[in-house]
């Protein structure tokens, strides 16, 4: 399932504050991509009447095609229409894509909208929204996703998948965490750190995080970790990392991980044992933390670490299910 990232939040909070103007408004969403694409499909672009734009679907040459388009009075106003790009080599190297690369956008009229402040206040309260356009009559409806639910285009109907934004606690504020911290951040995670040791907060550095003197298993029921939280623990001491993981282990969080060899991550499970843990929520440990590419030093142990969260997330799946949809302001 694609989650929301930050360009994605902003284009509907855009929406939101535009819906004010008088302004005609468009939404252009990426629906198919072939060969290399420089955007994955669900990425949105809001476009206004007068060609100021907010988004992103390709990263330049596209976007101010809409936009044009939009200043033109040529985009559709009461309908949805099918927009495709770098189809010929050609208009490859016009729109600067990718050799081979190619595209398709769905591109709606935004009138009233209800449905974006709908799915703005779940993501505020961190719960998933699926949105489904029917081409036909640009109407919009809003429901819970099923699981393993993510962005689908049959040619009549459009669907996308809106989640919080991906959470992730790492617990001790030493050299990894930091280099982990900022990876993390470009990659649109809500980063805290959870330090209890007084002398070790005085050293963090790292803008745009949340730092937390609370103790780890405290830290972890307070986050109220979710499907989109990652929780990782890199003290390498045993009474604080193995605080965390005994609540870490039974939330919903998708990623638990732990510093430690392969011996002391062996150990730790040994110990996990011994408490209200089941066989099942221990085996959800990865220990040791992060990809094995041979990482050494805390740089390359925070890739290990990050690329492992990327491939834990991208690899997740599940059946799907249909709960109910209502209509939010066709």
């Amino acid at each position: 399932m694609r989650k929301m990232d930050s360009a994605d939040l902003s284009v509907l909070k855009t929406l939101a504050d535009w819906q004010e103007d008088k302004l005609s408004l468009w939404l252009a969403t990426v629906v198919e991509t072939f060969g290399s694409s420089p955007r994955p499909r669900g990425a949105m672009l809001a476009v206004r009447g007068d060609g100021l734009f907010v988004g992103s679907v390709s990263g330049g040459c596209i976007e101010e095609d809409i936009a044009s388009r939009a200043r033109s009075g040529v985009l559709p106003s009461a309908s949805c229409e099918i927009l495709s790009y770098g189809v010929t080599a050609e208009e490859a190297r016009r729109f600067g894509l990718p050799c081979g690369g190619s595209m398709r956008l769905v591109v709606e009229p935004v009138r009233e909208a209800c449905w974006v402040g709908e799915i703005l206040c779940r993501i505020q309260g961190r719960r998933l929204a699926k949105r489904t356009l029917h081409l036909d009559s640009s109407r919009v409806f809003v429901g819970e996703p099923g699981l393993g639910e993510e962005t689908n285009f049959d040619g009549r109907i459009l669907t996308t998948v809106h989640g919080p934004t991906r959470r992730l606690l790492v617990i001790g504020a030493g050299q990894i965490s930091s280099y982990l911290a900022r990876m993390a951040s470009a990659l649109d995670y809500e980063v805290t750190i959870c330090e209890p040791r007084e002398e070790m907060r005085k050293t963090w550095e790292v803008p745009g995080t949340l730092l937390s003197a609370e103790m780890p298993d405290e830290a972890v029921l307070a986050l109220k970790a979710d499907s989109s939280t990652a929780i990782v623990a890199l003290t390498h001491d045993p009474k604080l990392d193995d605080m965390a993981l005994l609540e870490a282990l039974k939330s919903d969080a998708f990623y638990v991980g732990a510093l430690g060899s392969r011996a002391s991550s062996e150990r730790r499970r040994e110990r996990l044992a011994l408490f209200d843990l089941t066989p099942s929520q221990i085996g959800m440990l990865h220990g040791p933390v992060g990809l094995p590419i041979g990482s050494r030093t805390p740089p390359e142990i925070a890739i290990s670490i990050l690329a492992h969260l990327i491939s834990v997330r991208n690899g997740k799946a599940g059946c799907q299910t249909k709960p109910e949809e209502k209509e939010i302001c066709s």
